[in-house]
């Protein structure tokens, strides 16, 4: 398209990828152009021509055809166009605007006309078009009207029955149409619109809207669109106050309807004034309340029904340019933090209001005095509406103060203590206006320990002489008495303007984040410290090491002026202190606390400290002598001590007791501890002086004095290392004693530098004593770099005379688990690892006998290494091995030249130095490593689960070593010998680590016949049986049948992938290839598999095994014909099936021994994995080739036999439908294995149609024999009605058939009420229904079904088996009253009784009555017992064996809805059902069980529906539901001891240590009458479940707060006799009728002890606890 071409089309500028409408003009085919023109009327006239073979592919929107009118339709016309085409024209698209009702008249057949394709529907390939001008000639419609404009006296032009109305609007210059739906012409509904329309009349309409491609209007006429001030949307404006309804309600608030129709969301904060919990008790649906509009976005629309802003008449903030500085509005809070609240205004505008301006108290939170959406008054203090930012204050009226009266930021004032709160203290500034300020705990002091202990100490009253304003919020002060920041008040910065670059600020952190810290000055001033210039150490993190509140150094390294934003660095070599400022305010501090703690004191000693001046020679006496040094104690000050350290005893050894004279060094005020020399040089310095006269003394300290300078550099020596400081004293200046600080104030929480005990530094003084710095001369260390430089040489000389075998004198400074940290020599400090104690390694804890401070022989074994954690010092590697120490000097050289020299198999001890998740890494000497495989520790799961805790750091382990890495110096070890000869250590000597995993080096550790741990890696899939992870690298597997001892349906349950286990290795094996295979089996019968745990199996499990077909075949040659034998399903063929016997032997059973009777289809009969029993049938040893059978009979002459012998023809029979096809039913015979055939003839006298919808496969019908083929072994039979007319057989059958029938059909009822009941209606299980006489038959049979709910057996019952059962019958928790006892006990027993006889009525009504047997019967048995769960239970269990899920919860349904309300525990039993159906068949389950308990809820008590939905989660093995359960049942139900006890009943039963938290927990919610009984039966389960000790120590802590209880005396010694004791048994005993408690309860205590030395039959006890009972009873007496 040519440039030339855009200037015709009039059209804006044209861009790639803009769609346009051209015209072609011509065609280059030699170039493959095509030219266009866009030219807006060339276009609209350009009328598409006639081509032949044209389809409708080539057609597309907006082309323009010649058609003719082809047929008219009632809606509209069809065209025909193009030869080919046709297409419609709906009324809307006509050529007239106002078309009328008689529009027909204008279009004649064949009129032609030009049309504009609309559309083009691919699917239906119809075609749309239209004849409206503004289309047909490409142009806009005209807009004359908008959305809620009202015109009077619109012209009605047609009336489309049941559709609407046309109208013609009155707009200028031209009439616009406009169209009005049905439902818009009035409020009512309108049954006839022609009868109130006429074409013609006028009416009176609003515009709802505008439809551009037709240009056409939509209307309404309805009365209610013309009241009311909003119509749409956009009539919406906010603070607009309106009358709403509100439809509907929910959790997030309330929909209202305006009447217009605009729907509006009232959020759920906003309904009410305060916050609401149940909004549907505030708001009912169909209320019409008072709104006013929040705001409106996007067509959602907010509103508000708080009272204070309906009723506020202050003007509104709608927009950020709305708020001017002084306006006072209403708003509510959206957000608070701890420096303001955020406050919420119309439209969405957002403001901020600073802590400063809230009008709170000082030491108040903003959060105590507001919440959340609460409705404030506030004043608008400044606004940027270009940044979208506005500040606003609360206090609408603020206080003027006199510009004189301002205290200002930055000055200095003082303050008295009025109250201290937990996060602040509180003062009263001296100032001429009344005025408050605080003080946070960490601007207390710059020394971190000293804040914390500055606030405890204070008082109200305390004064304040210097404070530093740091900020004014409102009329409160923000003060700091650090000191840093106070003798630095007129260097400190205020504005941006005040700071220079590359100088030292003081200042203290406000803010710490992940990417640096904010350090802050005067009032808000604040520079940013980025991660990478905090620290000297990049990888330290900025959190761990600053704290809120530090005092800091900071370095300004870049300023921004533009921005106003500065950057610092705190690194200590850029920011180290010049001064002693650090260490002056910490002696400053010490002396204000040790007074104010003297003020508390009842007797203070103000003046103990005049007598303990530094440097003053004092005498006292040794109370103690400690390894760490001497305790001296003064005679006249009892609560003074003195502490001589070692070093400071001068070689002098004291003893307890002897008086002592030593001069003072140091001086800790608040512990009262003064620290002494007994040194000459301080000692004797003192005495010379006191000798000479005092004109003497007078001058030889000024001489001294003279010679102490500020400024001046001196050497000194250590003396004392303090925590934060040192003691160092002067040779060069009369041992003069000064202090020099160990931390500085960026480096508070990072490790001081080490300091030893006479080690000479370099340092300056900073300030001589005075009462300033109290009384000490205060030093400044030099860095140690100088420290090294000036000293390199000397160490240099003192390094060279060390080599290796040297023998040295060094004192024991520290002692770790795997080694001793020694110093020697002149500040030499080296080290004794654990393999360098002893020439034995197997000795336990070989630095037992060691202690700090004793001094120990050593021998130098290696040169000096840096230290891992101090890179400026060195380590020297020393031994004290005997050996070495003895012949040090003739194996120096053996000791340089260390030999690497370890083989496969040798035996090797280690020391533990550390364990990770799978690895316990040991060290075998100072530079050897080795490695033990944590499933190499142990084979039982237990052990292997926990040997994280059973291998402690410095633990010795003996081990073999399994391979050797020479590079790294690295052993693998394993704790068993290995069984390989010498050629293979020989060839494995240097192997390395990872050669590990190949088969020579497996078989040196791994056997057939090693009983080993592992764990599981993977279940297979099928049969596959499991793979288990026996080595880092090595896998074994088990084969299906090597899984369980006993055969079971499912023997992967209880397995899962990560789970440890004990298994045995049955056979290594490797191919030519290289590659191994190792076979292991789980089985714990196997030689070395027992435990405790499996030998624990219950007798009757063990004599059903002995007697039932489940030995193990373990090789061909254990088989013989007719053998039974057990084995799973390998492969499933159409030719039969292949089972698994053991683990090289498989079996195949062939189609026709699968079953007696027809296999339809056997994939679905004998699944995969399934077990079967069977007989063997042949055996080839030769081919291994094994046969078996399933089927019961031994053959086709028996079936002969017994067809010919058993059925008669007119014989009536009774079975069951086997399989139904076209001609008839197969029918299996009860009590046989023969199959008849009905045909379909036989079926009935009426023609059957359709025989699969009349009869189903297993229903039970009666026939009879018309025909039997002895020589095809074939029955006929009919099932006609006319065969019974008048038989009494089929009215009454024989009782044993009856009685037969009866079992059947109630055996699989019970098969299948088995699913539902048989956990969560444990309860009748656990029921013990012993008569005195033995079991009764009826009941024993009641124990045998003990899935099928009885009528009459109360929820409490089933409730309380759970629990109620750990507790044996004889644990009753009152014997308060024997006679009150005997009577409940008889009491119960009757009750028992009766419950027998209920149960046992119950049951015989159930087998004397004909169970049903279709649905017709059992809506008859639901009908005459409608209250009965049994029967509906029976009913869905009937359902579900027809395999019918949906009609079993439609069943599940109506019961719940027929059983009456008042049947609570009925009800309940149905839900439980439920719980159990949707558990089975539910998709998915766990929700579909989830939706059914919600349901639950509302209709039964909550808590027993908990209850039994958690049991069927233990049932059914869901651990973690059942653990999500539990968790939410001791919140819902915490004051319930029932919930608690299940929820520690379930913790012992997963073995999980979280009993005692559990514990804690529920005596906290529990009410006090119900500890005892709670904490008895928690200790009961710990006895039978749990761990005994446990129970003990809470039947200890009972006795001690209830000592004469004798019902907990009872229990408990009858948990101790039956874990059987007897030492403990007979001492608890003896304390029990040592008690002083009335002789009733004695009575009973004896008469138990007696009974119970009776069960042991040892005389002399018994006659012994008798001569105790007659003692007690004269004791009595007397």
């Amino acid at each position: 398209m040519p440039k030339n071409y855009q200037a015709e089309s009039r059209a804006i500028k044209i861009g790639t990828g803009h769609l346009v409408q051209g015209v072609v003009k011509s065609l280059d085919k030699t170039h493959k152009v095509v030219h266009l023109s866009s030219d807006l009327d060339t276009v609209s006239k350009c009328v598409t021509r006639e081509l032949k073979g044209i389809s409708i592919d080539v057609l597309i929107p907006g082309m323009m055809v010649n058609a003719r009118v082809q047929s008219i339709l009632e809606n509209g016309i069809m065209l025909s166009f193009l030869t080919y085409f046709t297409g419609t024209v709906d009324l809307f698209h006509l050529q007239n605007t106002f078309p009328t009702s008689r529009w027909k008249d204008d279009f004649n057949e064949n009129k032609k006309v030009n049309a504009r394709i609309l559309f083009i529907d691919p699917s239906t390939r119809a075609v749309g078009l239209t004849l409206n001008p503004h289309l047909v000639q490409n142009k806009a419609p005209h807009s004359l009207v908008k959305t809620g404009d009202i015109f009077e006296g619109s012209k009605v032009i047609r009336v489309d029955r049941g559709l609407g109305l046309l109208l013609q609007i009155p707009t200028s210059p031209l009439p616009t149409p406009a169209y009005v739906g049905v439902s818009d012409v009035a409020d009512k509904e309108v049954r006839s619109l022609e009868k109130n329309f006429k074409e013609g009349s006028h009416a009176r309409v609003r515009i709802l809207g505008f439809k551009h491609l037709e240009g056409l209007a939509m209307g309404v006429l309805k009365t209610s669109a013309f009241e009311g001030s909003v119509f749409t949307h956009s009539d919406v404006k906010p603070g607009m106050v309106v009358r709403a309804k509100v439809i509907a309600i929910d959790i997030f608030g309330a929909i209202v309807l305006f009447p217009s129709g605009v729907k509006a969301l009232c959020p759920l904060r906003h309904m009410s004034e305060f916050e609401i919990s149940k909004p549907r008790k505030k708001f009912q649906v169909g209320a019409e309340l008072q709104f006013r509009v929040l705001g409106c976005k996007s067509k959602r629309i907010t509103v508000t029904h708080k009272k204070t802003l309906l009723k506020s008449k202050l003007g509104i903030i709608s927009s950020y340019a709305d708020a001017t500085e002084g306006l006072v509005t209403h708003g509510w809070i959206s957000k608070i933090e701890n420096h303001g609240c955020f406050v919420r205004f119309y439209n969405g505008v957002q403001g901020f209001a600073h802590r400063a301006e809230l009008g709170l108290e000082p030491g108040c939170d903003p959060i105590s005095m507001y919440h959340v959406e609460e409705v404030v008054k506030c004043r608008v203090i400044s606004s940027v509406p270009a940044s979208r930012r506005i500040n606003v204050s609360f206090i609408i009226t603020p206080t003027r103060v006199i510009e004189d009266n301002i205290v200002k930021v930055g000055s200095i004032v003082s303050g008295v203590v009025e109250r201290v709160t937990p996060h602040t203290v509180i003062v009263l500034v001296n100032t001429q206006v009344y005025t408050k300020g605080t003080i946070s705990p960490e601007h207390l002091a710059d020394n971190q320990g000293f804040a914390g202990l500055m606030k405890s100490v204070l008082k109200p009253g305390y004064q304040f002489d210097q404070l530093l304003v740091l900020d004014i919020e409102s009329s409160n002060l923000v003060l700091t008495a650090k000191y840093s920041l106070v003798n630095s008040a007129q260097q400190l910065p205020a504005e941006v303007s005040q700071i220079r670059p590359r100088t030292v600020v003081h200042g203290y952190v406000c803010n710490l984040i992940e990417s640096g810290c904010f350090v802050r000055y005067i009032g808000r001033l604040t520079g940013f410290v980025p991660r990478s210039k905090g620290m000297d150490d990049r990888s330290a993190k900025l959190s761990e090491i600053l704290y809120i509140g530090q005092s800091v150094r900071s370095y300004i390294t870049d300023v921004n002026g533009e921005t106003g934003r500065f950057t610092l660095s705190l690194k200590q070599s850029l920011c180290s202190s010049t001064d002693a400022s650090f260490i002056q305010e910490h002696f400053l501090l010490e002396e204000k606390i040790a007074k104010l703690q003297l003020l508390n004191c009842k007797n203070p000693e103000l003046n103990w400290a005049e007598d303990f001046s530094i440097g003053n020679v004092i005498d006292g006496k040794v109370n103690d002598v400690k390894d760490f040094g001497v305790v001296v104690g003064f005679e006249k000050y009892r609560d003074v001590f003195g502490f001589v350290t070692h070093y400071q005893l001068g070689g002098i050894s004291l003893k307890s007791g002897s008086i002592v004279r030593a001069a003072i060094l140091d001086v800790a005020k608040i512990e009262r501890l003064v620290d002494l020399s007994l040194k000459p040089s301080f000692v004797d310095r003192l005495n010379e002086e006191n000798s000479k006269v005092e004109t003497n003394k007078k001058k030889r300290k000024k001489e001294a004095h003279k010679k102490l300078e500020m400024h001046q550099s001196v050497n000194a020596v250590v003396e004392i290392v303090k925590d934060n400081y040192l003691v160092l004293s002067l040779p060069e200046f009369n041992f003069a004693i000064g202090y020099a600080s160990r931390t500085d104030y960026n480096t508070q929480k990072l490790p001081p530098r080490q300091y030893a005990n006479g080690q000479s530094v370099t340092a300056t003084i900073m300030a001589l004593p005075s009462p300033a710095t109290a009384g000490r001369l205060l030093l400044l260390l030099k860095s140690m770099s100088e420290v090294a430089e000036t000293s390199s040489s000397k160490r240099a000389k003192k390094k060279s005379s060390y080599v290796v075998g040297t023998l040295v004198q060094a004192e024991i400074t520290e002692i770790r688990p795997l080694e001793l940290k020694l110093k020697f020599g002149s500040s030499f400090q080296g080290r004794v690892h654990i393999t360098e104690t002893n020439d034995d390694h197997i000795v336990e804890d070989p630095f037992k006998g060691f202690r700090i401070g004793q001094t120990l022989t050593a021998a130098i074994v290696s040169k000096t290494i840096k230290s891992e954690n101090n890179r400026k010092n060195y380590l020297w590697e020393l031994s004290i091995k005997p050996s070495l120490i003895t012949g040090s000097k003739e194996i120096g050289d053996k000791l340089i030249n260390e030999d690497f020299s370890y083989s496969i198999g040798q035996h090797v001890s280690a020391f533990v130095y550390k364990v990770d998740k799978e690895w316990v890494w040991l060290t075998v000497s100072r530079h050897v490593k080795a490695k033990l495989y944590f499933l190499d520790c142990a084979c039982e799961p237990t052990e292997i689960l926990e040997f994280q805790k059973r291998y402690d750091v410095g633990k010795v382990i003996s081990g073999y070593v399994l391979s050797v890495d020479k590079e790294k110096k690295l052993l693998r070890l394993v704790l068993h010998s290995l069984t390989v000869g010498p050629d293979r250590i020989l060839g494995h000597k240097n192997t390395s680590m990872d050669e590990e995993s190949s088969f020579s080096t497996l078989i040196a550790h791994i056997h057939e016949g090693n009983v080993i741990g592992g764990r599981i890696s993977k279940i297979l899939p099928g049969v596959g049986g499991m793979l288990i992870q026996i080595d880092p690298h090595i896998y074994g597997k088990v084969h299906f049948t090597e899984l369980k001892d006993l055969w079971e349906s499912d023997p992967l349950s209880g397995y899962h992938e990560g789970q440890f286990v004990k298994c045995k290795v049955l056979e290594v094996s490797h191919s030519i290839k290289g590659t191994f295979h190792v076979d292991l089996s789980l089985r714990s019968s196997l030689g070395g598999m027992h435990s405790q745990k499996s030998i624990d199996i219950d007798n009757n499990e063990l004599n059903n095994n002995m007697d039932s077909p489940s030995q193990r075949v373990e090789s061909i040659e254990d088989l013989h014909p007719n053998m039974t034998v057990q084995g799973y399903v390998k492969n499933v063929t159409p030719k039969g099936c292949f089972i698994m016997l053991c683990r090289k032997l498989d079996a195949k059973i062939l189609l026709s021994n699968l079953s007696e009777g027809f296999i339809e289809n056997p994939e679905k009969d004998f699944p995969i994995g399934k077990l079967v029993i069977g007989k063997l049938v042949s055996v080839e040893p030769l081919s291994k080739r094994v046969e078996v059978t399933l089927k019961t009979t031994n053959g086709s002459s028996a079936q002969k036999s017994y067809i010919n012998d058993s059925f008669k023809v007119g014989e009536i029979v009774y079975g069951r439908i086997k399989r139904i096809e076209s001609y008839g039913l197969f029918i299996t015979i009860d009590h046989s294995n023969t199959v008849g055939l009905c045909h379909v003839s036989e079926l009935s006298d009426d023609p059957v149609d359709n025989i699969e919808t009349k009869y189903r496969a297993g229903e039970k019908v009666t026939a009879k024999v018309l025909k039997v083929d002895k020589d095809r072994h074939r029955i006929s039979l009919g099932m006609k009605n006319s065969y019974f007319t008048g038989n009494s057989d089929i009215e009454a059958p024989s009782k044993k058939k009856s009685d037969d029938a009866v079992d059947r059909n109630d055996y699989k009822v019970r098969t299948q009420l088995t699913m539902f009941l048989e956990s969560d209606m444990s309860g009748i299980q656990e029921l013990d229904i012993k008569s005195e006489n033995g079991d009764h038959p009826v009941l024993a049979a009641v124990e045998a079904r003990a899935s099928i709910l009885p009528l009459e057996v109360s929820l409490d019952d089933i409730e309380n088996s759970g629990i109620d059962d750990i507790i044996s019958r004889d644990e009753h928790l009152d014997y308060e009253d024997t006679k009150d006892e005997k009577s409940k006990r008889r009491a119960k027993k009757k009750e028992k009784e009766e419950r027998e006889k209920e149960i046992r009525a119950a049951e015989e009504r159930l087998l004397e009555k004909d169970i049903p047997r279709n649905v017709d019967e059992f809506e008859k048995l639901v009908r005459s017992s409608p209250n009965s769960s049994f029967v509906w239970i029976k009913y869905m269990a009937f359902m579900l064996s027809l395999a019918d899920v949906e009609n079993a919860r439609s069943i599940a349904e109506r019961a719940l809805k027929t059983i009456n309300i008042r049947e609570e525990a009925e009800k309940l039993n149905i839900w439980v059902a439920y719980f159990n159906l949707e558990n089975e068949y539910g998709n998915p389950p766990e929700e579909a069980v989830l939706k059914i308990f919600q349901r639950a809820l509302q209709y039964c008590d909550p808590k027993k529906v908990h209850l039994a939905l958690l049991g069927m989660y233990e049932r059914t093995e869901q651990h973690k539901l059942a653990d999500e359960l539990l968790n939410k049942m001791i919140r819902k139900f915490k004051h319930s001891c029932k919930v608690w006890l299940r929820r520690i009943q379930w913790l012992l039963k997963q073995n999980l240590d979280e009993v005692q938290s559990v514990v804690k927990r529920a005596v906290l919610c529990l009410p006090r009458y119900k500890h005892i009984k709670f904490l008895s039966q928690t200790a009961l389960l710990e006895f039978k479940c749990g761990v005994p000790d446990r129970g003990r120590s809470m039947f200890e802590g009972m006795l001690r707060e209830y000592p004469k209880r004798t019902d907990l005396w009872s229990i408990y010694l009858d948990q101790e006799v039956r874990l059987g004791d007897t030492d403990v048994i007979r001492a608890l005993f003896e304390r029990a009728i040592s008690l002083s408690i009335p002789p009733k309860k004695m009575k009973f205590l004896f008469k138990k002890y007696l009974e119970y030395e009776k069960s042991l039959g040892d005389e002399e006890r018994i006659e012994s606890v008798k001569r105790k009972a007659i003692e007690f009873v004269e004791n009595i007496l007397a």
